[in-house]
């Protein structure tokens, strides 16, 4: 059952979206944030959706990205859509073919990582999988399942272990191996973010209640308890592990993870959702719904650059392994390479299959690896260079 415009706000009709029951049998008057998906399309003037026969038959319609009603992850939700256009995406001037793509995945993916050695990756997606992928091959591994949307994901530094965030209000940890449950960590609300530390023994997690929590990784019990703001979508260790940045509604907080002392606030104007420490722990990456990237200082606390030419949030970040690029991507269809120094755009590339949720690099720097609609997409770099 599609519900019309009129039981709509007037700033979903004019973004684009329609939302329909998960079940058919659900009366209007019983239709809640639970039961309701909501789509984004390119579509016809006025708002009006259109019938099932179209949507089968429009290419730009059946790229939809599911989100939830309520505003789930970040990046997936009516907030970063609120600026939104109707039509498709324009494909930018620099355009680079993925030389591999893995499918498998039936929603969209929302996050990605590279095992430490470079040989697995490590996604998850919309409708509660995360899959482990064989690198080389494209082969798909291992299959977990959370009850609901998952968030984030994070290889433990020995490459052995999984760590999960899930709408579901659990992380949990997997073995990436065997595929069997380990350990599982409760939260008070929706996990939206997880992050290994280097040290291997403990994981951060980030709730939508605005909690972090950090976790004692073999006894499942929590070790700190740190506050931010509703709408935390993005933890990060520093690669010593002493710090913590947490990007929540309007600001990226940091703390010392041995104190729990906050040392510095990284302000946004709005929701930051993605956030990324540089390799030599000097600078920390910020993407928000502003559409641009914010490099910090840590020692001043000062802002070094913003990176802007993005179209709509920034949802995913990664620093390459020496520290010399920045990868962003976007739900406006593109993932941008900048020079972490100078901030300049070196590269735009073009996904395939259009909204990019998350970005992450190999090891060796030589690929990146994006999360879109249903699949994830390898880009060779050098190649790209040459």
């Amino acid at each position: 059952a599609v519900l019309r415009p009129e039981t709509q706000t007037s700033s979903l009709r004019e973004a684009g979206f329609f939302c329909s029951a998960y079940w058919q049998d659900v009366p209007k008057h019983e239709i809640t944030r639970q039961n309701t998906r909501c789509f984004f399309s390119a579509l016809p003037a006025g708002g009006i959706p259109p019938d099932k026969g179209q949507i089968m038959k429009n290419k730009v319609i059946a790229s939809l990205l599911t989100i939830a009603l309520a505003g789930v992850h970040g990046c997936s939700s009516s907030t970063a859509y609120k600026n939104a256009q109707t039509q498709p995406i324009v494909t930018e001037q620099h355009t680079t073919p993925s030389f591999k793509k893995l499918e498998g995945h039936s929603g969209p993916v929302l996050s990605i990582a590279y095992s430490p050695d470079g040989k697995r990756i490590v996604s998850s997606d919309f409708d509660n999988a995360v899959k482990v992928w064989d690198a080389q091959t494209g082969e798909e591994l291992q299959t977990f399942a959370h009850t609901d949307s998952v968030y984030g994901v994070s290889f433990s530094p020995d490459g052995k272990t999984v760590a999960s965030a899930s709408r579901d209000g659990k992380a949990k940890l997997w073995n990436a191996e065997t595929g069997e449950e380990i350990q599982q960590f409760i939260h008070s609300g929706q996990v939206m973010s997880v992050d290994y530390h280097p040290n291997g023994k403990t994981i951060a997690t980030g709730s939508r209640n605005g909690t972090v929590m950090l976790w004692d990784t073999e006894s499942g019990l929590p070790l700190s308890r740190l506050t931010h703001s509703q709408v935390l979508s993005s933890v990060s260790f520093s690669p010593d592990g002493k710090h913590l940045a947490a990007g929540g509604r309007d600001m990226v907080r940091l703390w010392n993870t041995e104190t729990n002392d906050e040392l510095e606030q990284f302000e946004h104007s709005l929701i930051t959702f993605a956030v990324a420490y540089s390799p030599d722990g000097k600078s920390v990456a910020s993407g928000s719904s502003e559409n641009t990237i914010k490099l910090w200082d840590v020692k001043t606390g000062k802002e070094r650059k913003t990176l802007a030419g993005h179209t709509k949030s920034v949802c995913g970040l990664a620093f390459s392994p020496n520290g010399k690029k920045v990868a962003s991507g976007s739900p406006d269809g593109t993932i941008r390479l900048w020079d972490a120094q100078t901030g300049h755009l070196l590269q735009t590339i073009s996904a395939e299959s259009g909204h990019v949720n998350a970005v992450a690099f190999s090891p060796d720097g030589k690929t990146l690896a994006s999360g879109s609609l249903g699949t994830v997409q390898l880009w060779d770099l050098v190649a790209n260079n040459n």
